[in-house]
């Protein structure tokens, strides 16, 4: 019986630790070919000197186990090492069929502290390096169907937060990329499902040198595997790049410890109308005052506790 990514490649981001290494060997061990790209810094926070160590490391897991996988070492924040490694996949494989964006860094700090190049560089790895490889991806598939003549297969699988969800007070930078990450998610999704491309996003839990400050507080289980394990999150990545998938599209879903959380998109709480031409201050202070007072003390739109885990 074949694998359910046999005959597919891959390309996954930030694959050399962490999340990104376990959902690269989870997609080879599903059948794909996989590019293993990551820069290779030995700082959480982007800094030290790049190196290939890591992605090889992890390519040569792969191919001990009798997969096929090369690494890539480059910063996909920089458009041009992202055309690369796209290319590479193709020039490889011969086409690329799945995309998993997991390149990230924290610079965390409070908004009244945080400097310009603090905030710029979050975003930066975040977020121009999802679009970017994005991009790149989504040129050869919409390049791939017009030769075509029809739809092809396509998978993009992105990574966002619950700090976006949960507003996370010491991580300005990082909450407005992860949320920015699933507004790109979905204009993707819509704008690549004629092509046969799909575009989702996850919100993993996971231990992680990235998460050992927020996670520093649970200890690691004796026996069984630990629920913040990274290899919980993994199958699901798996699953979003199959053919089984074909039909999830533009969807966010919260994963961690053997649980899948789908998230809808926000409802209108309430809604208010003017009795006039047009809303006065008086109008909606007499509407929106006794509203917010009735509401929870310094409720914001941001969830207040996430699934049960407030600082995730």
């Amino acid at each position: 019986m074949p694998l359910p990514l046999e005959g597919l490649a891959a390309i996954v981001t930030g694959a050399g630790r962490g999340l990104g290494r376990t959902e690269a060997l989870e997609l080879a061990r599903l059948g794909a070919a996989v590019v293993v790209n990551d820069y290779g810094q030995p700082g959480r926070d982007g800094s030290g000197a790049a190196s290939a160590t890591p992605a090889e490391e992890v390519a040569a897991e792969i191919r001990a186990a009798g997969g096929h996988a090369l690494a890539h070492t480059g910063d996909v924040s920089d458009r041009e090492r992202a055309r690369e490694l796209v290319d590479l996949a193709t020039g490889e494989f011969g086409k690329l069929d799945i995309l998993v964006n997991n390149a990230g860094i924290l610079r965390d700090r409070m908004v009244f502290s945080m400097s310009e190049d603090e905030w710029d560089s979050v975003i930066r790895v975040h977020l121009k390096g999802h679009f970017n490889t994005t991009h790149f991806a989504s040129v050869h598939w919409r390049a791939r169907s017009k030769a075509a003549d029809g739809p092809v297969y396509g998978r993009i699988v992105n990574t966002s937060s619950e700090a976006f969800l949960a507003g996370s007070a010491g991580q300005p930078n990082y909450a407005a990329a992860k949320g920015g990450i699933v507004g790109l998610t979905t204009s993707t999704a819509l704008a690549l499902a004629k092509y046969g491309v799909t575009a989702n996003v996850i919100c993993p839990r996971a231990r992680t040198r990235m998460t050992e400050d927020v996670f520093h507080g649970f200890e690691v289980p004796e026996q069984g595997l630990d629920p913040l394990a990274p290899e919980h999150v993994a199958p699901l990545v798996g699953y979003l790049a199959s053919p089984a998938a074909a039909h999830v599209n533009g969807q966010l879903l919260v994963v961690h410890g053997g649980m899948v959380a789908v998230v809808e998109r926000p409802r209108v709480a309430a809604k208010f109308d003017t009795k006039q031409d047009a809303f006065t201050y008086d109008e909606l202070d007499a509407l929106l005052g006794p509203y917010y007072a009735e509401r929870p003390a310094g409720e914001t739109f941001a969830a207040a506790e996430v699934l049960g885990l407030k600082h995730a």
